[in-house]
């Protein structure tokens, strides 16, 4: 299973789009991001609702409460899926002998 927050901080360093609740859009390089999916962009371009008006930025720090979606590139889903494949096929051979062992009991 892949969370939103893993995927959205797998794409650190990498251009994305954030669309906000009021219909702005920010298009720039993830920075970082939190757990409350709170995004520091850089190199940003930010659009009006209207489309008719843009801004751009060096920086700018978006609260995840004001987020309508986060558009990433595929590549970084596919990286993920592989990742998740890789990280469930070690837990199924870490616990290929779960249990066969037993200590002795001490006498």
């Amino acid at each position: 299973m892949v969370f939103p927050i893993s995927v959205v901080r797998a794409a650190q360093g990498q251009p994305l789009m954030v669309e906000l609740k009021n219909g702005e859009t920010y298009n720039g390089n993830l920075v970082n991001s939190d757990h409350f999916m709170n995004v520091h962009l850089r190199d940003v371009i930010c659009t009006s609702k209207d489309g008719e008006k843009f801004w751009k930025m060096m920086e700018c720090f978006i609260r995840g409460v004001n987020i309508k979606y986060i558009r990433i590139p595929p590549e970084i889903l596919g990286k993920m899926k592989e990742d998740n494949f890789n990280r469930q096929r070690g837990r199924i051979q870490g616990n290929r002998f779960k249990g066969q062992f037993k200590k002795p009991n001490p006498k």
